[in-house]
């Protein structure tokens, strides 16, 4: 019955050696088991916010909203300048019929006309006043521009930060999965030492299972490594927008890593910086203010509205010929040309309009913009208030990433030798299997965790930097 147990448990392990073996093939290469071409790229940081700068949609968004503000402006800037329109209408033949009565004892004679003319007119108005409507206008669109410009400027920050966690988040987790394939390789040494000691009696079936089971455990970890390494590399390839099929390499050993600060900075000054240089903050405040332009825009319908109109126009006949009694006359005219340049006229006339009841309209846009105007303000206010709370937050975290890279340094050193010191005995059989693999997993995770800490503090750096709005635009 033991015999069994043992060839069962012998057949249950080897199982799981072939599964996790089939499963790392396919993790590694998922491409070329569906038999498709993979396209490789080799990509540094730098290269990464290239390319997500270059297709990323929130950027393109923001460019063509800042286009668009530019030409409300010059919108806004020609309400100030002559309308202008020109008309102009010839008609070649033209009939018409009447009935004219000249005298009372006698029937009315019908009436034929026939005629051509030209007629041009042009025709011009400038607004003198109506209520700063035109001017609240401009100012509100010249807020709403500059407001544009900022937001597109937070908005490519905002993509190079997001690029730049996922890029270090890639390279954690390759290291974290590099990690777990030392540690799974150690296991495996170490089983096949434990199985000649066991064929020549040094140690018992027993420690062989247990280190068959821990090797089986570690190439778990290896699995799940590679499953968090592929998906965070899958996360920067949607930040990138690129082809997902592509196959990305990083930089073994990035730059930016070691652009960090020695101790915790102060948090006054980074609140300081950030509340005179946040691109969303200013783009807050300028909508704020364009927000209250609008007021004054509203009530421009209570003001009366003066307008300065001219007009210029003339007219020309080709040919009138008119039939009535049996009798035809056709009327004798100078050259078109001469009657256009002869018959200008002219107009000039101040025009004024007010509104003295409109259903309550105007009342209704003013209180709109109003309330628009105070919720603008509400969202500048707890904009600028979420800013102080994510930099004292940021600093915080950037000040725990710091102490957690001293402390896993002195605990990769202990761990390091405690484990050899635990590996010698093991072979030696002065101690057990538990002790030893208490020991590795010990140095396992103080690796593991030394590799997070030293990621983490690059990350944290980019979240103090996002926080304040310094993180540079290349």
């Amino acid at each position: 019955m033991e015999q069994s147990k043992r060839l069962a448990y012998s057949i249950l392990v080897s199982r799981v050696f072939l599964f996790l073996f089939i499963s790392a093939l396919v993790l590694a290469h998922p491409c070329s088991v569906m038999g498709s071409e993979v396209k490789e790229k080799t990509l540094s940081l730098g290269d990464c916010i290239e390319i997500a700068l270059n297709n990323a949609t929130s950027a393109k968004k923001a460019k063509s909203n800042l286009k668009l503000q530019g030409s409300d402006v010059l919108r806004s800037y020609g309400n100030f300048l002559p309308k202008i329109s020109v008309s102009a209408t010839y008609t070649p033949s033209s009939l018409s019929q009447s009935y004219v009565q000249y005298y009372l004892d006698a029937p009315p004679l019908k009436i034929k006309s026939e005629s051509g003319t030209v007629n041009l007119s042009l025709t011009t108005s400038l607004n003198l006043f109506n209520g700063f409507s035109d001017y609240a206008s401009l100012q509100s669109a010249l807020d709403k521009e500059q407001a544009a410009g900022y937001t597109l400027s937070r908005a490519l920050q905002t993509i190079v930060y997001d690029v730049t966690q996922y890029y270090y988040q890639v390279l954690m987790n390759r290291d974290l999965l590099n990690i777990a394939r030392e540690n799974l390789l150690s296991i495996k040494d170490q089983l096949t030492l434990t199985d000649r000691q066991f064929q020549i009696g040094l140690k018992s079936r027993t420690d062989l299972y247990q280190q068959q089971a821990a090797a089986a455990e570690s190439g778990l970890s290896v699995i799940q490594a590679e499953t968090k390494m592929q998906r965070s590399r899958l996360e920067l390839l949607r930040r990138l927008q690129i082809d997902p099929s592509t196959r990305i390499t990083l930089d073994s050993n990035p730059k930016e890593l070691i652009r960090v600060l020695s101790s915790k900075p102060d948090i006054d000054s980074l609140v300081t910086i950030a509340l005179e240089g946040r691109s969303d903050l200013k783009s807050k405040k300028l909508e704020t203010r364009a927000a209250k332009w609008q007021i004054t825009q509203s009530r421009s319908a209570w003001y009366p509205h003066l307008a300065l109109n001219a007009n210029a126009s003339t007219a020309g006949t080709d040919f009138l010929r008119q039939s009535y009694g049996g009798s035809s006359i056709e009327y004798s005219y100078p050259p078109v040309s001469d009657q256009l340049r002869n018959s200008i006229g002219y107009s000039v006339g101040l025009s004024l309009s007010w509104s003295i009841f409109d259903g309550f309209q105007t009342s209704y846009n003013v209180q709109s913009a109003k309330v628009n105007h105070l919720n603008q303000k509400f969202d500048y206010d707890d904009l600028k208030n979420n800013i102080v709370i994510d930099i004292q937050q940021a600093t915080n975290d950037y000040a725990s990433a710091l102490m957690q890279i001293e402390t896993s340094k002195v605990s990769l050193t202990a761990s390091s030798s405690a484990f050899e010191d635990i590996k010698r005995k093991y072979e030696l059989g002065a101690t057990g299997f538990v002790e030893l693999s208490t020991a590795r997993t010990s140095l396992f995770n103080a690796r593991s965790n030394l590799s997070q800490a030293t990621y983490n503090l690059a990350l944290q750096k980019s979240v103090l930097d996002y926080a304040t709005g310094t993180i540079p635009i290349p």
